[in-house]
């Protein structure tokens, strides 16, 4: 091979680019973060909105964020991320002055650092560093971030979610890329620690959870008109909660015991379990065993409940419209309890802005919002377009394997809207047990007749998600606002009086409408208290329809 001084320079040359990437820390990826450099009135880079203000003391400038409740205040920086960058630093100085929480747990001040992919869907791994009461003068911060895989993307978003009062100051942004070996190691440990911890836990419960003998299991259920039917032939009311959590953790939050209280103090027949696909194959952050720790705790609850007589809805907790893995998900999931007396499945949480063809028979999703004026945006989710293989591959996922269980099928418009059902957009069962239709109902949904008591002549229904919150969510417009007053007694009313099978949403402290207080299973006035008056059997008089 022929000596080339060229080619050493070259190569020395790469290498020093490949440690400069992360060992250069003299210059920012975030410019005029020290926010001295003027544009108008203004600092340069940075757009001052409402509720932001160009600051200066001694000399030195910094930017003032003020909180008021009725808004969200925020300033928005976009970092292109390089392909060398593997793991970035932010570091800044805060100074926090009377910041008090608002109405929810994050309405606070806080960062917000999200990765987004070329085609702006929002990744994993960014965080948001947050802010609330007084520091002692300036404080120094910083946060470490692993840039995930498909970044291209890092938004920069200091902001105040309708905070009740108080301000925070920001200067000397500063954002380096640097060696991502010690986050990977930390990330490694911590996974390590998680799964030990979940292993020691289900080594605990499991000896509490016996698996239920044949005997023990109550009777199959199927559908024939528009009722729930056991072997016998009898009418069966399926009344009780919603437990989430395991949608959004591999572990869940406090998932046995809510069972358990459920079934002993609230009285309750069914339990909705709020599940996805990515933990139950276990792909989901922190797990490292496959996904056999999750399974085992759906089996767990699933035992749990057979054993009390109570029957369980695997609810798939996603939103807008299934795709081609979750055919795979409940393939899986069929296989696993095909015919288990205890098992119903809910295909798909909460259908919403497509047509009502692409929702049976699939097609292109587009990134067109609903058409319909009252139909409210329940996330800021951005819309984006994909192929979606309908609900009724679902269905015939779950039938080519042979379980005849009762499949559950949401309608439009967050699963609330169930009148094409009745338009030609029914779906085939295929050698099942039946077809159950869900809706959920909320204070801000009208037109009760058209939307779902229609259809509830014609076929079973299930209001799989139901409950009223005293504050307005943001997300509702104040005109589609009601009281947990008023609304609470009519509705349980009307579940009563028809016998609607209905779970309430949600058996956990943090997920609104909210059940419970706390932990300790202390009802809500609001909302708690009533449901489970009703689950105990209490009459609420008929009202008034929505």
């Amino acid at each position: 091979m022929k000596f080339s001084w060229g080619r050493v320079w070259a190569a020395c040359f790469l290498l020093g680019l490949a440690a400069h990437s992360w060992a250069d820390e003299s210059s920012s990826l975030l410019p005029h973060g020290d926010m001295e450099s003027s544009q108008g009135e203004g600092p340069q880079g940075w757009p001052t909105p409402d509720g932001v203000t160009w600051e200066e003391e001694a000399g030195n400038h910094f930017l003032r964020l003020t909180a008021d409740i009725d808004k969200l205040i925020t300033v928005y920086r976009e970092v292109r991320v390089q392909p060398g960058h593997k793991a970035l630093k932010l570091t800044f100085r805060v100074r926090v002055q009377a910041l008090e929480r608002g109405k929810a747990n994050w309405h606070d001040g806080r960062i917000i650092l999200n990765f987004k992919d070329a085609d702006g869907n929002k990744l994993s791994g960014g965080a948001a560093p947050s802010f609330q009461g007084s520091t002692d003068g300036w404080s120094e911060r910083s946060v470490e971030l692993l840039v995930p895989d498909g970044a291209v993307n890092l938004e920069v978003m200091p902001a105040l979610f309708q905070a009740k009062s108080g301000s925070y100051d920001l200067d000397d942004l500063r954002l380096v890329a640097i060696d991502p070996a010690p986050l990977l190691e930390k990330r490694e440990a911590d996974a390590k620690k998680r799964a030990a911890e979940v292993a020691r836990r289900a080594a605990l419960v499991q000896p509490q959870i016996p698996k239920p003998l044949a005997s023990q299991l109550p009777p199959t259920l199927h559908v024939e008109g528009n009722q729930i039917l056991d072997s016998d032939g009898k009418p069966v009311w399926l009344q009780g909660v919603s437990i989430p959590s395991m949608e959004w953790s591999g572990g869940g939050e406090n998932i046995l015991k809510s069972v358990r209280v459920s079934l002993n103090d609230w009285h309750a027949r069914v339990i909705r379990l709020c599940i996805r696909e990515n933990f139950w194959k276990g792909t989901g952050p922190y797990q490292l065993d496959g996904g056999a720790g999750y399974r085992q705790l759906v089996d767990d609850v699933v035992n749990l409940a057979g054993a009390n007589g109570v029957y369980v809805v695997l609810d798939l907790h996603r939103f807008r419209a299934p795709e081609a893995v979750h055919v795979e998900f409940w393939r899986d999931v069929a296989t696993r309890y095909k015919d288990h007396p205890v098992v119903l499945f809910e295909l798909y949480n909460e259908p919403h802005d497509l047509s009502w063809k692409v929702w049976r028979d699939g097609g292109f999703v587009s990134t067109e919002k609903s058409s319909d004026s009252l139909v409210v945006t329940e996330n800021k989710e951005k819309l984006k377009g994909f192929e979606s293989v309908g609900m009724q591959a679902l269905v015939d996922a779950v039938r080519e394997t042979g379980a005849r269980n009762i499949v559950i099928a949401g309608g439009l418009d967050w699963s609330y809207d169930l009148s094409g059902i009745l338009k030609g957009y029914a779906l085939a069962d295929r050698g099942g047990h039946g077809i159950v239709y869900s809706t959920h109902v909320y204070p801000w949904k009208s037109d009760w007749q058209g939307k779902f008591i229609a259809v509830a002549k014609v076929h079973p229904i299930f209001i799989g998600e139901c409950g009223a919150t005293e504050e307005r969510l943001e997300f509702i417009p104040p005109e589609q606002h009601e009281a947990p007053v008023t609304w609470v007694p009519d509705f349980l009313g009307l579940v009563q009086q028809n016998q609607y099978h209905w779970t309430a949403w949600s058996f956990h402290p943090k997920a609104s409408p909210c059940l419970l207080n706390d932990w300790d299973y202390t009802p809500t006035p609001y909302w708690g208290e009533p449901a489970l008056r009703a689950l105990s059997g209490v009459k609420f008089p008929p009202g008034k329809l929505r």
